[in-house]
């Protein structure tokens, strides 16, 4: 049981990490009987490294599926990669740019090459990055949403939608991104507040001259994609209009007043320009007025010749030109600044347009409603519950999902066009001929899907369906998905729905939903705000298992969570603590009889209280409460076992190998949270025959009601609580800490007893010599009391050092000074946060109460 002097992560992390994946003790196996506990993980992008939310996410999952393997279950948890179709497309896209080369001349087939080569390279990077810090997942089951296996799951679920009347191919308003040159999702556009403008167009009445109708528009380059102006039927401004025409400014063109509640009399003018092919609501209602749709911005966010003299202008160069013609004209009535939500696609941050295109949808009503039911029925939880009513929101609202992508990397739609009669064949296999008219002239479609319609089959898709395998049968429905609030829709939603349509069932009972990592201030972190933290960096600084812990102890549910230095600092010093106690520990135990002995009184204190620890970690684990764990433990480990367990022992000098034993039930306690330092250290234990090889695979401790000691626990409180006192009267008196002290101990109750019993303990430790009196205390000097102690100790007399309190007296004037300036500064009062302020506050206080009682010293 040798143990180095230094506490070293970085010297036996990477070992672990790599020998925990080369004996395969994660690995799961359907065959094994017993409760199954199994957990798929939320997929990273292929094209991804760890950030620190990754690491929070990994962490709360690797401690729960660590916990779960300790108590024995069936445990799995899957991990993979998902192929992140337009982020994947544009890195490609990128390192070919820079190699001179477009994309596009390429052509589809030997782009594809080119990112499965890209991927061979690079593409686990997040893997090798997720093995490093201890994951505990059954790489042998690792899965990539381009798979063979997955692809066919695909296939299969899209040809099974399109059967069952839920998908369709058809026209519609979409988000359009120009510069990645595809459709997205509503859930795919970011909105973000603009300073715009708002421009006031005045429309001549045609057969009426001097009339004109005034419409507002914060986008005037459409206005010449214009084909009707609407009034409500109901506004009294415009009755005389109905049946009436305008003539299109700019573009000399007639177009008709029609009647649409689309106008509201309320708002504005009561006039709304509508323009079918750029604006869904105008779209909507030209196809209620049937009117003509003519496009004016084309996919790369250019002016079409429908446009006129604008043709082949960029759309905002446009918009400058329009203004300046429509003020020429006279036509431009006033222009107003006006903030805007203007929609940017999430990935690569451009301004959406909305445009007319015809694309694959799928109905979410009738998944929807089941995927509701399910939540309704407690068959699917969330934590916190409040996100229940967040996922209610969406799904009752939920519109029609566009999947089909205008992207060569993805899962390529199973939809093939028939070139005589165009007819669309949608196959699980590749079709031969024409089923229609017999043509071999067939196109497959050019488009793909969605990324998240991979990734919404993925609890079930990775375990091996549409086979019926072994490991479906046994590990689906999963129990448990932890996740991020920003993916309930995109992913947690659709796994729902798919789930239930496709299987029967919910693809998981509970979902954890955990917060974001924040820095000092509370401030998300981000690259421009420069409060980024990198995982890989301050884990090589504090160690893996720091970083965890300083994570999970504010990894409370429904909040989020602030890490700091200073916190990851702690727990390495945390760490160390519980290295220097192994070490102390194991060099006593070598050196005497390490077999258990008669437990003395702090070894059944330790037992007792270990127990007590089990109880409240199991509890926390299985809530979720991951904040109570690290506590927990920490509170355990570094107050209990450190500085009263070891410091009795050391008395006693007897029991070494219950203190051993008693040490190797806190490790396995500890091992979810903090893995490497835990395995290392038990690895250094004693093995006997039948122990598992590694201590994931030990008993995680349960709470057993024979093993609480209440009346040991009493009696080392009291050691602890007289202790204390010497401690306080010390520090008080500026004592050396070492120095030796007498006094007495008065108490009148039966606790006196059991102090005189521990006298020895209590003398060593608070390194004072006593005299046990139950009696009154007499008045004295230096006192301190509890409810039923006083303590009295002799302080020496110390000549009095003038010199140094006039330094001390110096230095609190000084920072007397410095808290009164910062408060009398009104810019830094303006800025400070409040619990800032506060803080200064309350040091000033403290420094003028310190100077005064100096003052009176001296």
């Amino acid at each position: 049981m040798e143990i180095e002097k230094v506490y070293e992560p970085q010297r036996f992390e990477p070992h672990w990490a790599q020998w925990w994946i080369d004996s395969n003790i994660f690995r799961a196996d359907p065959a094994r009987p017993g409760r199954v506990f199994s957990l798929v993980i939320p997929p990273p992008n292929v094209t991804g490294v760890l950030h620190i939310g990754h690491m929070l996410e990994h962490t709360e999952i690797d401690v729960t599926t660590r916990w779960h393997r300790m108590l024995g279950d069936n445990t799995l948890w899957l991990p993979g990669t998902d192929h992140a179709g337009i982020a994947t497309q544009m890195v490609v896209t990128r390192q070919l740019k820079e190699e001179g080369i477009n994309y596009r001349d390429l052509g589809r087939e030997k782009f594809e090459e080119r990112v499965w080569q890209w991927k061979a390279q690079s593409g686990d990077t997040i893997k090798r990055q997720m093995i490093r810090l201890g994951a505990s997942c059954d790489w042998s089951r690792e899965r990539f949403t381009l798979d063979p296996g997955l692809s066919r799951a695909v296939r299969e679920v899209f040809v099974g939608l399109y059967e069952r009347g839920l998908l369709y191919r058809g026209e519609y308003m979409t988000n359009w991104c120009p510069s990645c040159n595809t459709a997205i999702s509503d859930l795919e556009v970011a909105h973000v507040d603009v300073a715009g403008h708002l421009w006031h167009i005045r429309y001549p009445v045609n057969g009426m001259p001097g009339r004109f109708v005034t419409v507002a528009t914060t986008r005037p380059e459409t206005m010449l994609g214009d084909t009707a102006v609407a009034v409500n039927a109901k506004d009294p401004r415009y009755q005389d209009l109905h049946g009436k025409t305008v003539q299109l400014p700019l573009m000399d063109r007639e177009i008709p007043i029609i009647l649409d509640d689309l106008a509201d009399p309320a708002f504005g003018t009561g006039v709304v320009k509508v323009t079918p092919a750029h604006d869904l609501n105008d779209f909507e209602a030209g196809k209620r007025h049937n009117l003509p749709k003519i496009q004016v911005i084309d996919n790369n966010a250019r002016m079409t010749a429908a446009a006129g003299p604008y043709a082949g202008l960029d759309r905002f160069d446009a918009r400058k030109r329009v203004v300046a013609a429509l003020e020429e004209s006279g036509a431009l009535v006033k222009v107003e600044d006006y903030a805007l939500s203007l929609g940017k696609c999430d990935r690569c941050k451009t301004a959406v347009e909305p445009l007319i295109s015809t694309q694959w949808f799928v109905k979410t009503k009738p998944l929807a409603e089941k995927a509701i039911a399910v939540v309704e029925s407690g068959e699917i939880g969330f934590v916190p519950a409040n996100w229940t009513k967040t996922y209610y929101e969406w799904m009752y609202n939920i519109r029609d999902w566009c999947v089909s992508r205008q992207l060569w990397w993805g899962h390529r739609i199973p939809a093939w066009h028939c070139g005589e009669c165009h007819e669309i064949i949608v196959a699980r296999e590749t079709p031969t001929v024409c089923p229609r008219c017999a043509s071999e002239n067939l196109t497959q479609e050019t488009d793909v899907l969605d990324t998240w319609f991979s990734s919404g089959l993925w609890p079930f898709s990775t375990l091996g369906w549409p086979d019926q395998t072994a490991d479906l049968a046994k590990y689906y429905p999963t129990t448990l998905l932890i996740t991020g609030f920003d993916i309930l829709f995109f992913w947690v939603a659709r796994m729902v729905m798919f789930g239930m349509e496709f299987m029967g069932e919910v693809p998981f009972k509970t979902v954890y939903i955990h917060g974001l990592v924040r820095d000092a201030e509370r401030q998300k972190m981000s690259k421009t705000k420069g409060n980024v933290i990198d995982p890989l960096i301050v884990t090589e600084k504090y160690g893996t298992d720091a970083v965890r812990m300083a994570l999970l102890q504010g990894a409370a549910p429904g909040t989020d969570i602030v890490l700091t230095e200073e916190r990851m600092e702690s727990s390495r010093a945390f760490a160390n603590k519980i290295w220097n106690a192994a070490r102390f520990l194991f060099m006593n135990a070598d050196q005497s009889a390490a077999a258990p002995a008669e437990p003395t009184i702090e070894d059944r204190w330790i037992a007792s209280r270990l127990n007590a620890v089990a109880e409240v970690a199991n509890r926390a684990i299985e809530q979720y409460r991951y904040h109570e764990l690290a506590q927990e433990l920490w509170k355990f480990f570094w107050h209990e076992f450190c500085d009263w367990y070891i410091e009795l022992k050391k008395v006693s000098a007897t029991g070494w190998g219950n203190a051993v034993a008693a040490f190797e039930t806190a490790l396995r306690l500890l091992h979810p949270a903090m893995p490497f330092l835990t395995e290392e250290l038990w690895q250094r234990l004693e093995r006997k025959p039948g122990d598992p090889q590694s201590i994931a695979l030990a008993q995680y401790p349960q709470y057993q009601p024979e093993l609480a000691d209440p009346q040991a626990e009493k009696e080392v409180a009291i050691i602890q609580e007289i202790v204390t006192l010497a401690r306080t009267l010390r520090t008080e008196s500026k004592l050396d800490p070492k120095q030796q002290l007498a006094g007495a101990l008065y108490c009148r109750t039966a606790s006196l007893a059991i102090a005189q019993r521990h006298a020895a303990a209590i003398q060593k430790i608070a390194r004072t010599t006593l005299e046990f009196k139950a009696e009154a205390p007499p008045k004295a000097d230096v006192i301190r009391s509890t409810v039923e102690f006083d303590l009295v100790l002799d302080i020496p007399k110390v000549a009095e050092d003038p010199a140094r309190k006039q330094k001390e007296r110096e230095q609190l004037e000084k920072n007397i000074a410095n808290s009164e300036r910062q408060l009398g500064d009104e810019v830094f009062l303006s800025k400070a946060p409040q619990k800032v302020v506060d803080s200064i506050r309350a040091k000033l206080a403290d420094y003028k109460a310190q100077l005064a009682k100096l003052n009176g010293s001296l």
